[in-house]
């Protein structure tokens, strides 16, 4: 994607017109605060030279314009797009006002601090607030782990460590994986790989994961999950950033059925690591009391708007601590997709008197991050509402706002 096409469509979200939002709240409902929890937009693979796909294949894998983990230029323009089309609808419910850069209170951005968080949000409030004065907040030093968003394990005891690697273990039984396996070593041509060739490590199948919960550290896995992982995330990032479909996973990928085999995988890898309820609770722990002191412990006088950007781990464990029932996002294949955000709204139900809570996942489908669509009122993203055991909804996906601040109250007190 050239300069002139990204500024381009950098012009088309900055002033897309406005359309009615086909799923209003009912009659008497003002919208009173939202927070988006956002993992970051797209980013250029994680591993390198050397690394795990060196490693995997010994085809030779696309160059990217940026270092590895990086927001991409891309990523930068689908976030502004977002951040315009989320912009509208907080105008379209009133809780803020078109062409008007909002106070300095109304609106707070919180990144964890690294390069592609930090950019994420930079280019989200870009996209919503247009020239407007608006700090994203972040760690002074970039590139470590912000204590907020980092899910590292806070538990030091013997008996934490074994319940948490059982529980993974687990996890990881849940999902069969030897046709997912077997399709990518088809389409790396694991056989020629330095991994089989060099290491004897010529069948994903064959071997076994290996997990860990050490303090101060993520919960890990080394093995075939791992490679895994690492190889369909990449694959995923060439589709997303656009690349020539002769050059994602080498032309290899034909069919829908062929993304959904392979991203079990993905989903696999996280599923097991960060959403079994004993790891998501303790690693999840600070983000859920930055969230509850932001929404509950605000009195409805905090700020309209609160963006935090981290990761997919944050996501996963986040939506597994709090319980929320089992998901579906339709026309993706990740569980917690690139740029996508968990949309809480607090409401107030004026002819009732009463506060409530809707709880949505915003994002990008697969063929809107690839074809960089323009997101508007009238081709908005897509949305679903998720629902809280702890606060069933009614037939509008409304909860109770109390029960609501029940469940954030249990879950931090479990997390200690």
């Amino acid at each position: 994607m050239n300069k002139k096409t990204i500024a381009t469509l950098l012009a088309m979200a900055c002033f897309a017109p406005a359309f009615a939002q086909a799923d209003t709240a009912p009659q008497g409902y003002q919208l009173q605060q939202v927070l988006l929890m956002s993992r970051h937009n797209l980013r250029a693979p994680l591993a390198n030279n050397g690394s795990v796909l060196e490693q995997s294949t010994a085809q030779s894998w696309p160059q990217w314009d940026v270092p590895g983990g990086q927001l991409t230029t891309k990523g930068g323009v689908l976030e502004v797009y977002m951040g315009h089309y989320v912009r509208e609808w907080l105008a379209e419910q009133g809780l803020v006002t078109s062409g008007e850069c909002p106070t300095p209170q109304s609106v707070y951005a919180y990144a964890n601090s690294l390069q592609r968080t930090v950019a994420t949000a930079q280019f989200f409030i870009t996209g919503a607030f247009p020239g407007c004065d608006i700090p994203v907040h972040h760690q002074e030093k970039m590139g470590t782990m912000d204590p907020t968003f980092n899910p590292v394990i806070t538990n030091d005891s013997p008996e934490f460590k074994q319940a948490a690697v059982k529980a993974m273990e687990t996890q990881r039984e849940q999902y069969k994986l030897s046709d997912s396996y077997q399709l990518l070593e088809q389409i790396v041509a694991f056989n020629d790989s330095p991994s089989c060739k060099e290491k004897q490590n010529c069948d994903l199948t064959a071997q076994k994961d290996k997990f860990s919960a050490n303090a101060s550290e993520e919960p890990g896995v080394s093995g075939p999950l791992k490679v895994g992982n690492s190889l369909v995330d990449a694959f995923t990032l060439q589709y997303y950033e656009g690349f020539p479909m002769d050059q994602v996973a080498w032309g290899k990928i034909k069919t829908d059925e062929q993304w959904k085999v392979l991203s079990e995988l993905k989903n696999g890898y996280q599923d097991t690591l960060f959403t079994s309820p004993q790891v998501a609770k303790n690693v999840a722990a600070p983000l859920i009391k930055y969230i509850q002191k932001a929404l509950a412990g605000s009195n409805n006088k905090g700020p309209k708007m609160t963006l935090l950007v981290g990761h997919d781990s944050n996501i996963a464990s986040l939506l597994t601590a709090l319980d929320f029932n089992a998901y579906q996002l339709p026309d993706q294949y990740e569980r917690t997709p690139i740029g996508g955000k968990i949309m809480f709204q607090r409401w107030h139900d004026v002819n009732n008197n009463r506060e409530l809570m809707k709880v949505e996942y915003v994002y990008q489908s697969s063929e809107q991050l690839r074809n960089a669509e323009v997101l508007s009122l009238e081709k908005p993203p897509m949305r679903v509402t998720l629902q809280l055991k702890g606060c069933p909804t009614d037939a509008n996906g409304f909860c109770p706002w109390e029960k609501f601040t029940d469940v954030l109250a249990q879950t931090v007190n479990q997390g200690k």
